[in-house]
């Protein structure tokens, strides 16, 4: 079993910027999706950004629209962390923030493609 645990989530004001880590534990992994999602009050839960990776090899990232250009997704050296910077944020973007993971490298990065989840942070724009 895979446990994740996001932190870095607060209140910030529209135009700022906040950073958003992920720690995955529990077990070793060489392939894997992960992914950033929010959720907004009387909102779906969407895709915010995603990564994959298969062994060594550098990974293969992706954005939502709504966020390219401002959100960038990122692992850490250990490739058990990852990471979401947000810069320019918006009251739009205040959400529930999940960190979630698939262990292959196929498949895509919609809520049903993931297998595990952590509890969330929350994200809080001010306008």
């Amino acid at each position: 079993q895979v446990q994740l645990v996001e932190s870095g989530g607060g209140l910030v004001q529209a135009g700022g910027s906040l950073t958003l880590s992920c720690a995955a534990s529990g077990r070793t992994f060489s392939s894997v999706r992960m992914a950033w999602f929010r959720q907004a009050p009387g909102k779906e839960r969407e895709p915010v950004a995603g990564v994959k990776w298969s062994g060594g090899g550098g990974g293969i990232t992706y954005h939502a629209d709504s966020v390219k250009g401002r959100f960038t997704i990122s692992r850490g050296n250990t490739k058990n962390t990852m990471y979401l910077q947000m810069n320019s944020l918006k009251p739009d973007d205040t959400a529930v923030y999940y960190c979630a993971a698939a262990l292959s490298f196929s498949g895509g990065f919609s809520t049903y493609d993931m297998d595990y989840w952590g509890k969330g942070t929350l994200v809080t724009v001010s306008s």
